[in-house]
């Protein structure tokens, strides 16, 4: 099947970008990497007028290094930013999850703003975000607006992201040092996440000084782990200690029962996943 007609815009800068949403308003779409997208358009899920490209807005792909944070345009793809060294260095727990996005087609083309946008709860994106305390920077007629990535994520594939804004980029404070994992559990090679566990933490002294865990696929949005991460704070990561943590890891979510899988054996899968991701992260 192929898209139904529409109108194609590239805008050059991000002003010209707004403006052709004011102009257009609810019946264009923005277009990023393009990778939920394009199958939404050749299956006629989505019929826009027009197509909003922002790939030819250069700023949007930037990586930089400002002070106690790393700025990500959120054009950069999957590949471009796992594999920047500001990123592998203080943001190391991005780097690792963005490599196992997909496969090298999919990390070549789509951006890490469209998947955070796109806000699909199984995507690998939304809980290494939310494990980093990153911000979003959107920019809209009203000028621009930091989200923090726990109000970011509002709803199955609803971001805070109003109609007439745009994402531009994604602060992450920076986590130099900090032990970092990323554990994904697939039925088949490059599929979505049945369920993926986001893990960040630092260690000192033989003990978890500080821990940050979140979870992929256990509900509609992307969830903190905040019981695991009370429960590990002050512990030694071993082995009884972590698996007594991440028995936490299912309280309060609500994830889907599917043809992969029920609630209750993602559930299971939530404090398996966690117990391996936080004993990585720890270099146990």
């Amino acid at each position: 099947m192929i898209p139904s007609q529409f109108d194609y815009v590239a805008p050059q800068t991000v002003e010209e970008a707004l403006a052709a949403l004011a102009q257009h308003g609810d019946d264009a779409k923005v277009l990023a990497g393009g990778q939920s997208l394009l199958p939404i358009l050749r299956l006629r899920m989505n019929s826009p007028e027009t197509v909003i490209d922002l790939g030819r807005i250069p700023q949007l792909r930037e990586i930089t290094d400002d002070g106690d944070a790393v700025v990500i345009g959120s054009m950069a793809t999957h590949d471009e930013t796992r594999k920047h060294p500001l990123v592998v260095e203080h943001a190391t727990l991005l780097s690792v999850a963005l490599a196992q996005v997909a496969d090298p087609q999919v990390r070549h083309r789509g951006t890490v703003g469209g998947a955070l946008v796109h806000a699909d709860p199984a995507g690998d994106v939304g809980a290494p975000a939310l494990a980093l305390d990153a911000e979003m920077v959107v920019v809209g007629p009203n000028g621009s607006r930091t989200i923090a990535a726990e109000d970011f994520f509002v709803g199955l594939f609803t971001s805070a992201v109003g109609e007439d804004e745009l994402l531009t980029q994604i602060r992450i404070p920076k986590h130099t040092g900090w032990g970092a994992h990323y554990e994904k559990f697939v039925r088949v090679v490059h599929q979505w996440s049945l369920v993926a566990v986001a893990a960040n933490l630092t260690v000192e002294g033989g003990s978890i000084a500080d821990a940050r865990v979140a979870l992929t696929n256990m509900g509609a949005t992307p969830l903190r782990a905040r019981s695991v991460e009370q429960a590990l704070i002050g512990q030694a990561p071993t082995a009884d200690a972590v698996r007594e943590a991440a028995a936490r890891a299912a309280e309060g979510t609500d994830p889907p029962s599917d043809l992969n899988g029920g609630a209750d054996y993602r559930q299971h899968l939530a404090g398996v996943l966690t117990r391996r991701a936080v004993l990585a992260a720890a270099g146990v």
